[in-house]
Protein backbone atom coordinates (compact mmCIF):
# COMPACT_ATOMS: atom_id res chain seq x y z
CA UNK A 1 0.00 0.00 0.00
CA UNK A 2 1.46 3.16 -0.90
CA UNK A 3 2.11 6.10 1.65
CA UNK A 4 0.67 9.51 0.72
CA UNK A 5 3.04 12.45 0.99
CA UNK A 6 2.20 16.30 0.98
CA UNK A 7 4.10 18.10 -1.65
CA UNK A 8 2.20 21.54 -2.10
CA UNK A 9 0.03 24.03 -0.75
CA UNK A 10 -1.85 27.03 -1.62
CA UNK A 11 -4.17 29.31 0.78
CA UNK A 12 -6.38 32.08 0.05
CA UNK A 13 -7.70 32.92 3.35
CA UNK A 14 -9.49 36.39 5.45
CA UNK A 15 -6.00 36.37 6.78
CA UNK A 16 -3.81 36.63 3.90
CA UNK A 17 -3.09 35.10 0.32
CA UNK A 18 -0.99 32.37 0.21
CA UNK A 19 0.56 30.04 2.53
CA UNK A 20 3.40 32.35 3.70
CA UNK A 21 1.04 35.56 4.41
CA UNK A 22 -1.48 33.49 6.07
CA UNK A 23 1.03 31.74 8.26
CA UNK A 24 2.67 35.18 9.73
CA UNK A 25 -0.90 35.89 10.24
CA UNK A 26 -1.51 33.04 12.32
CA UNK A 27 1.46 33.15 14.48
CA UNK A 28 1.06 36.78 14.84
CA UNK A 29 -2.42 36.54 16.18
CA UNK A 30 -4.17 38.65 13.74
CA UNK A 31 -7.87 38.52 12.99
CA UNK A 32 -9.44 38.96 9.63
CA UNK A 33 -12.49 39.28 10.85
CA UNK A 34 -14.41 42.10 10.11
CA UNK A 35 -17.96 44.10 9.18
CA UNK A 36 -19.77 42.86 6.12
CA UNK A 37 -18.78 44.43 2.75
CA UNK A 38 -19.93 42.19 0.32
CA UNK A 39 -23.51 42.98 0.50
CA UNK A 40 -25.35 45.91 2.18
CA UNK A 41 -25.92 44.74 5.53
CA UNK A 42 -28.78 47.01 7.70
CA UNK A 43 -29.78 46.52 11.51
CA UNK A 44 -32.42 43.82 10.51
CA UNK A 45 -29.29 41.65 10.47
CA UNK A 46 -28.44 40.02 13.66
CA UNK A 47 -24.89 39.41 12.30
CA UNK A 48 -23.06 41.81 10.19
CA UNK A 49 -19.46 40.37 10.56
CA UNK A 50 -17.48 37.79 8.58
CA UNK A 51 -14.60 36.67 7.61
CA UNK A 52 -13.80 37.73 4.17
CA UNK A 53 -10.91 37.48 1.75
CA UNK A 54 -9.01 40.55 1.21
CA UNK A 55 -7.38 42.25 -1.86
CA UNK A 56 -7.71 39.35 -3.74
CA UNK A 57 -7.96 39.77 -7.86
CA UNK A 58 -8.99 36.94 -9.56
CA UNK A 59 -7.38 38.36 -13.21
CA UNK A 60 -4.35 36.84 -11.79
CA UNK A 61 -5.43 33.43 -11.66
CA UNK A 62 -8.59 33.53 -14.29
CA UNK A 63 -9.21 34.72 -17.81
CA UNK A 64 -11.19 37.95 -17.27
CA UNK A 65 -13.66 36.98 -20.05
CA UNK A 66 -14.15 33.73 -18.12
CA UNK A 67 -15.16 34.98 -14.72
CA UNK A 68 -19.15 35.51 -16.02
CA UNK A 69 -18.81 31.67 -16.27
CA UNK A 70 -17.63 31.63 -12.23
CA UNK A 71 -19.58 31.92 -8.23
CA UNK A 72 -16.78 33.63 -5.85
CA UNK A 73 -15.51 29.95 -4.54
CA UNK A 74 -14.64 29.09 -8.18
CA UNK A 75 -11.48 31.33 -8.64
CA UNK A 76 -10.53 30.96 -5.15
CA UNK A 77 -10.53 27.35 -5.68
CA UNK A 78 -8.25 27.89 -9.42
CA UNK A 79 -6.36 30.12 -7.32
CA UNK A 80 -5.21 28.24 -4.11
CA UNK A 81 -4.26 25.58 -7.01
CA UNK A 82 -2.24 27.47 -8.98
CA UNK A 83 -0.46 28.43 -5.98
CA UNK A 84 -0.16 24.66 -4.68
CA UNK A 85 1.05 23.35 -7.88
CA UNK A 86 3.73 26.18 -7.99
CA UNK A 87 4.82 25.18 -4.39
CA UNK A 88 5.10 21.79 -5.62
CA UNK A 89 6.77 22.21 -8.63
CA UNK A 90 5.25 19.72 -10.38
CA UNK A 91 5.47 19.05 -14.03
CA UNK A 92 3.36 16.61 -15.60
CA UNK A 93 3.62 14.93 -18.78
CA UNK A 94 0.35 14.81 -20.74
CA UNK A 95 0.46 11.27 -20.26
CA UNK A 96 0.60 11.57 -16.12
CA UNK A 97 -2.43 14.18 -16.32
CA UNK A 98 -4.67 11.43 -17.51
CA UNK A 99 -4.92 9.98 -14.05
CA UNK A 100 -4.21 12.69 -11.93
CA UNK A 101 -7.16 13.61 -9.74
CA UNK A 102 -9.01 16.65 -8.46
CA UNK A 103 -11.04 16.33 -4.97
CA UNK A 104 -12.47 19.80 -3.76
CA UNK A 105 -14.81 19.55 -0.55
CA UNK A 106 -17.67 22.42 -1.34
CA UNK A 107 -20.07 23.28 1.34
CA UNK A 108 -23.17 25.36 -0.29
CA UNK A 109 -21.12 26.24 -4.14
CA UNK A 110 -22.28 29.20 -5.54
CA UNK A 111 -24.77 30.61 -2.98
CA UNK A 112 -24.25 34.26 -4.07
CA UNK A 113 -25.30 33.04 -7.47
CA UNK A 114 -28.48 31.36 -6.74
CA UNK A 115 -29.31 34.53 -4.76
CA UNK A 116 -28.79 37.07 -7.45
CA UNK A 117 -30.13 35.23 -10.45
CA UNK A 118 -33.43 34.24 -8.24
CA UNK A 119 -34.15 38.52 -7.49
CA UNK A 120 -32.97 38.59 -11.36
CA UNK A 121 -35.92 35.82 -12.20
CA UNK A 122 -38.56 37.49 -9.91
CA UNK A 123 -37.84 40.75 -11.23
CA UNK A 124 -37.50 40.42 -15.36
CA UNK A 125 -38.26 36.55 -16.16
CA UNK A 126 -36.24 33.44 -16.91
CA UNK A 127 -35.21 35.01 -20.61
CA UNK A 128 -32.93 37.04 -18.17
CA UNK A 129 -31.70 33.93 -16.77
CA UNK A 130 -27.55 33.13 -17.86
CA UNK A 131 -26.51 29.96 -19.56
CA UNK A 132 -23.93 30.21 -17.32
CA UNK A 133 -25.84 30.01 -14.31
CA UNK A 134 -26.27 26.81 -13.19
CA UNK A 135 -22.75 25.59 -14.29
CA UNK A 136 -21.23 28.51 -12.39
CA UNK A 137 -22.80 27.12 -8.77
CA UNK A 138 -23.02 23.63 -8.48
CA UNK A 139 -20.81 22.67 -6.19
CA UNK A 140 -18.33 20.41 -8.14
CA UNK A 141 -17.42 22.79 -10.27
CA UNK A 142 -14.61 23.78 -8.40
CA UNK A 143 -13.07 20.37 -9.17
CA UNK A 144 -14.25 20.77 -12.61
CA UNK A 145 -12.79 23.96 -13.83
CA UNK A 146 -9.61 22.75 -12.10
CA UNK A 147 -9.40 19.92 -14.11
CA UNK A 148 -10.12 21.81 -17.18
CA UNK A 149 -7.72 24.70 -16.70
CA UNK A 150 -4.90 21.88 -15.84
CA UNK A 151 -6.25 18.78 -17.85
CA UNK A 152 -6.24 16.64 -15.21
CA UNK A 153 -7.92 13.78 -16.16
CA UNK A 154 -8.25 11.44 -13.24
CA UNK A 155 -11.30 11.22 -11.15
CA UNK A 156 -12.80 14.53 -10.48
CA UNK A 157 -15.24 14.84 -7.58
CA UNK A 158 -16.71 17.74 -5.12
CA UNK A 159 -17.40 15.83 -1.49
CA UNK A 160 -19.96 17.68 0.18
CA UNK A 161 -20.70 17.15 3.62
CA UNK A 162 -20.94 20.54 5.51
CA UNK A 163 -17.95 21.68 7.54
CA UNK A 164 -16.48 18.60 7.18
CA UNK A 165 -16.33 18.66 3.30
CA UNK A 166 -12.98 19.36 2.66
CA UNK A 167 -11.44 17.31 5.55
CA UNK A 168 -13.47 14.07 3.56
CA UNK A 169 -11.95 15.38 0.53
CA UNK A 170 -8.24 15.04 1.81
CA UNK A 171 -8.80 11.65 3.72
CA UNK A 172 -10.92 9.81 1.06
CA UNK A 173 -7.97 11.00 -1.78
CA UNK A 174 -5.97 9.68 0.20
CA UNK A 175 -7.17 6.26 0.51
CA UNK A 176 -7.30 6.65 -3.27
CA UNK A 177 -3.59 7.26 -3.65
CA UNK A 178 -2.87 4.82 -0.86
CA UNK A 179 -4.80 2.13 -2.76
CA UNK A 180 -3.45 2.27 -6.73
CA UNK A 181 -6.54 4.56 -8.11
CA UNK A 182 -3.80 7.49 -8.31
CA UNK A 183 -0.23 8.87 -8.51
CA UNK A 184 -1.73 12.05 -8.05
CA UNK A 185 -4.36 14.37 -6.86
CA UNK A 186 -5.13 17.84 -6.05
CA UNK A 187 -7.36 18.14 -3.10
CA UNK A 188 -8.57 20.84 -0.99
CA UNK A 189 -12.03 22.36 -0.30
CA UNK A 190 -13.63 26.28 -1.33
CA UNK A 191 -16.09 28.23 -0.13
CA UNK A 192 -17.90 31.58 -0.11
CA UNK A 193 -21.46 31.77 1.40
CA UNK A 194 -21.12 35.37 3.20
CA UNK A 195 -23.94 36.96 1.05
CA UNK A 196 -27.50 38.22 2.17
CA UNK A 197 -29.15 34.63 2.15
CA UNK A 198 -26.43 32.56 3.69
CA UNK A 199 -25.54 35.08 6.46
CA UNK A 200 -29.57 35.37 7.22
CA UNK A 201 -29.82 31.68 7.26
CA UNK A 202 -27.38 31.02 9.77
CA UNK A 203 -28.51 33.72 11.70
CA UNK A 204 -32.41 32.54 11.69
CA UNK A 205 -30.27 29.32 12.78
CA UNK A 206 -28.75 31.25 16.07
CA UNK A 207 -25.33 29.94 14.83
CA UNK A 208 -23.76 33.08 14.20
CA UNK A 209 -21.75 35.47 16.69
CA UNK A 210 -23.51 38.34 17.08
CA UNK A 211 -20.92 40.91 18.30
CA UNK A 212 -20.85 43.63 15.35
CA UNK A 213 -19.61 45.97 17.77
CA UNK A 214 -16.37 43.79 17.98
CA UNK A 215 -15.54 41.55 15.00
CA UNK A 216 -11.78 40.84 15.38
CA UNK A 217 -12.96 38.98 19.53
CA UNK A 218 -15.89 38.15 18.12
CA UNK A 219 -15.17 34.27 17.47
CA UNK A 220 -13.77 32.99 21.13
CA UNK A 221 -13.76 29.60 21.10
CA UNK A 222 -13.55 27.72 24.85
CA UNK A 223 -14.17 31.27 26.16
CA UNK A 224 -17.49 30.82 28.33
CA UNK A 225 -18.65 34.71 26.75
CA UNK A 226 -18.83 32.61 23.32
CA UNK A 227 -22.03 33.25 21.06
CA UNK A 228 -21.45 31.45 17.84
CA UNK A 229 -19.16 31.15 14.57
CA UNK A 230 -18.00 33.63 12.43
CA UNK A 231 -18.88 32.74 8.77
CA UNK A 232 -16.04 33.47 6.52
CA UNK A 233 -14.67 32.46 2.71
CA UNK A 234 -11.49 31.13 0.97
CA UNK A 235 -9.54 27.63 -0.17
CA UNK A 236 -7.16 26.01 0.25
CA UNK A 237 -5.25 22.97 -2.57
CA UNK A 238 -2.63 20.64 -1.53
CA UNK A 239 -0.72 18.35 -4.09
CA UNK A 240 -1.23 14.78 -2.70
CA UNK A 241 1.30 12.21 -4.37
CA UNK A 242 2.60 8.83 -3.56
CA UNK A 243 5.64 8.75 -2.11
CA UNK A 244 7.05 6.57 -4.60
CA UNK A 245 5.48 9.25 -7.55
CA UNK A 246 7.17 12.16 -5.36
CA UNK A 247 10.38 10.07 -5.35
CA UNK A 248 10.79 9.55 -8.51
CA UNK A 249 10.38 13.41 -9.58
CA UNK A 250 12.72 14.55 -6.77
CA UNK A 251 10.09 16.16 -4.90
CA UNK A 252 10.29 18.32 -1.85
CA UNK A 253 8.42 16.57 0.21
CA UNK A 254 6.39 19.09 3.55
CA UNK A 255 4.81 16.06 5.69
CA UNK A 256 2.49 12.83 5.60
CA UNK A 257 -0.98 12.40 5.76
CA UNK A 258 -0.77 9.29 7.86
CA UNK A 259 -4.35 8.90 8.85
CA UNK A 260 -8.13 9.41 8.32
CA UNK A 261 -11.28 8.65 10.58
CA UNK A 262 -14.87 9.48 9.21
CA UNK A 263 -17.64 9.02 11.43
CA UNK A 264 -21.67 10.09 11.58
CA UNK A 265 -23.53 11.22 14.97
CA UNK A 266 -26.26 9.72 13.74
CA UNK A 267 -28.07 12.24 16.20
CA UNK A 268 -29.14 15.44 14.86
CA UNK A 269 -29.46 17.89 11.91
CA UNK A 270 -27.14 20.28 13.75
CA UNK A 271 -26.32 19.64 17.44
CA UNK A 272 -23.10 17.34 18.08
CA UNK A 273 -24.59 13.98 20.38
CA UNK A 274 -23.53 14.27 23.83
CA UNK A 275 -20.33 13.56 24.91
CA UNK A 276 -19.40 13.60 21.29
CA UNK A 277 -19.11 9.86 20.28
CA UNK A 278 -19.28 10.47 16.98
CA UNK A 279 -16.18 12.69 17.38
CA UNK A 280 -14.60 10.44 19.53
CA UNK A 281 -14.70 7.63 17.02
CA UNK A 282 -13.62 9.71 14.05
CA UNK A 283 -10.08 10.38 15.99
CA UNK A 284 -9.50 7.02 17.27
CA UNK A 285 -10.03 5.87 13.81
CA UNK A 286 -7.59 8.49 12.44
CA UNK A 287 -4.88 7.30 14.99
CA UNK A 288 -5.60 3.50 14.84
CA UNK A 289 -4.93 4.39 10.71
CA UNK A 290 -1.83 6.17 11.31
CA UNK A 291 -0.84 3.34 13.84
CA UNK A 292 -0.35 6.36 16.37
CA UNK A 293 -1.15 6.66 20.38
CA UNK A 294 -2.72 9.39 21.77
CA UNK A 295 0.39 10.25 23.65
CA UNK A 296 2.29 10.74 20.57
CA UNK A 297 0.04 13.64 19.19
CA UNK A 298 2.06 17.06 19.54
CA UNK A 299 -1.26 19.46 18.25
CA UNK A 300 -4.83 19.46 17.70
CA UNK A 301 -6.24 21.91 15.21
CA UNK A 302 -9.83 21.40 16.99
CA UNK A 303 -12.99 22.03 14.92
CA UNK A 304 -13.10 24.56 17.79
CA UNK A 305 -16.03 27.10 16.40
CA UNK A 306 -17.14 29.60 19.15
CA UNK A 307 -20.28 28.00 19.43
CA UNK A 308 -21.25 27.10 23.65
CA UNK A 309 -22.62 23.26 22.53
CA UNK A 310 -19.99 22.54 19.97
CA UNK A 311 -17.14 23.77 21.86
CA UNK A 312 -18.04 21.66 24.80
CA UNK A 313 -18.36 18.46 23.18
CA UNK A 314 -15.40 18.36 21.12
CA UNK A 315 -13.59 19.46 24.17
CA UNK A 316 -14.99 16.39 26.02
CA UNK A 317 -14.33 14.02 23.21
CA UNK A 318 -10.57 15.30 23.22
CA UNK A 319 -10.36 14.43 26.80
CA UNK A 320 -12.08 10.86 26.26
CA UNK A 321 -9.47 10.12 22.95
CA UNK A 322 -6.70 11.48 24.82
CA UNK A 323 -6.91 10.94 28.52
CA UNK A 324 -3.47 11.81 30.60
CA UNK A 325 -2.05 13.49 27.70
CA UNK A 326 -4.33 16.16 27.44
CA UNK A 327 -5.72 16.50 30.72
CA UNK A 328 -1.99 17.24 31.91
CA UNK A 329 -1.80 19.45 28.79
CA UNK A 330 0.96 17.77 27.19
CA UNK A 331 -1.22 18.03 23.93
CA UNK A 332 -1.47 21.59 22.59
CA UNK A 333 -4.76 22.54 20.86
CA UNK A 334 -6.08 25.47 18.85
CA UNK A 335 -8.74 26.80 17.17
CA UNK A 336 -7.31 28.97 14.13
CA UNK A 337 -10.98 29.67 13.59
CA UNK A 338 -10.90 32.45 15.88
CA UNK A 339 -8.59 34.37 13.69
CA UNK A 340 -10.13 33.52 10.20
CA UNK A 341 -13.56 32.86 11.04
CA UNK A 342 -15.02 29.14 9.73
CA UNK A 343 -14.76 28.65 6.22
CA UNK A 344 -17.17 25.76 6.25
CA UNK A 345 -17.01 23.06 3.31
CA UNK A 346 -13.27 24.82 3.09
CA UNK A 347 -12.00 24.87 7.02
CA UNK A 348 -11.20 21.18 6.72
CA UNK A 349 -8.60 21.47 4.18
CA UNK A 350 -7.26 25.20 5.44
CA UNK A 351 -7.12 23.43 8.89
CA UNK A 352 -4.90 20.45 7.78
CA UNK A 353 -2.13 23.10 5.96
CA UNK A 354 -2.11 24.97 9.29
CA UNK A 355 -1.20 21.69 10.80
CA UNK A 356 1.39 21.10 7.72
CA UNK A 357 3.00 24.63 9.10
CA UNK A 358 3.25 23.76 12.11
CA UNK A 359 5.23 20.16 11.85
CA UNK A 360 7.47 22.03 8.97
CA UNK A 361 8.02 25.41 11.46
CA UNK A 362 7.78 24.24 14.97
CA UNK A 363 5.43 27.08 15.28
CA UNK A 364 1.57 26.21 17.24
CA UNK A 365 -0.62 29.10 16.08
CA UNK A 366 -2.99 30.21 18.96
CA UNK A 367 -6.66 30.47 20.27
CA UNK A 368 -6.89 34.32 20.15
CA UNK A 369 -9.60 35.85 22.26
CA UNK A 370 -9.84 33.30 25.21
CA UNK A 371 -10.15 35.57 27.78
CA UNK A 372 -12.53 33.61 30.44
CA UNK A 373 -11.75 30.26 30.06
CA UNK A 374 -14.99 28.05 30.13
CA UNK A 375 -14.68 25.64 32.93
CA UNK A 376 -15.89 22.63 31.26
CA UNK A 377 -13.27 23.11 28.67
CA UNK A 378 -9.99 22.22 30.95
CA UNK A 379 -7.24 21.85 27.93
CA UNK A 380 -4.76 23.72 26.71
CA UNK A 381 -5.86 25.54 24.17
CA UNK A 382 -2.78 27.49 23.34
CA UNK A 383 -4.25 31.26 24.58
CA UNK A 384 -3.70 34.54 22.70
CA UNK A 385 0.00 34.16 21.56
CA UNK A 386 1.76 31.28 19.66
CA UNK A 387 4.43 28.78 20.95
CA UNK A 388 7.24 26.86 19.64
CA UNK A 389 7.32 23.10 19.93
CA UNK A 390 9.05 19.69 17.85
CA UNK A 391 5.39 19.09 16.06
CA UNK A 392 5.86 15.56 14.92
CA UNK A 393 2.73 14.26 14.60
CA UNK A 394 -0.87 17.07 14.40
CA UNK A 395 -4.35 15.98 14.26
CA UNK A 396 -6.87 17.81 12.20
CA UNK A 397 -10.70 17.81 13.21
CA UNK A 398 -13.90 18.72 11.19
CA UNK A 399 -17.54 18.34 12.67
CA UNK A 400 -20.36 19.48 10.11
CA UNK A 401 -24.38 19.63 10.34
CA UNK A 402 -25.69 16.26 10.02
CA UNK A 403 -23.57 15.16 12.38
CA UNK A 404 -20.76 14.46 9.79
CA UNK A 405 -16.73 13.60 11.46
CA UNK A 406 -13.83 13.50 9.87
CA UNK A 407 -10.54 13.70 11.93
CA UNK A 408 -7.09 13.66 9.58
CA UNK A 409 -3.45 12.67 11.37
CA UNK A 410 -0.45 14.99 9.23
CA UNK A 411 2.67 13.59 10.60
CA UNK A 412 6.54 15.02 9.81
CA UNK A 413 7.89 12.97 6.82
CA UNK A 414 10.55 10.30 7.87
CA UNK A 415 12.05 7.98 5.03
Amino acid sequence: MERVVITGMGLVTPVGIGIEATWQSLIQGKSGIGLITLFETSSEYPTRIAGEVKNFDPTLYVEKKKLKELARFIPFSLAATKMAIADAQLELSDEERQEVGVYIGVGLGGLENLEKVSLLLHEKGPKRVSPYFIPSLIANMAAGQVSIEHGFRGPSFAHTSACASSAHALGEATRAIRHGYAQVIVAGGAEATITAIGIAGFSAMFALSRRNDDPERACRPWDRDRDGFVCAEGACSLILESLSHAKRRGARILAEVTGYGASCDAYHITKPVPGGLGAVRAMRLALADARLNADQVDYINAHGTSTPPGDTEESKAIEKVFGAHALEKRVWISSTKSMMGHLLGAAGAVEAAVCVQAIRTGGVPPTINLDNPDPECALDYVPHHARERRVLHAMSNSFGFGGTNASLMLSAFSG
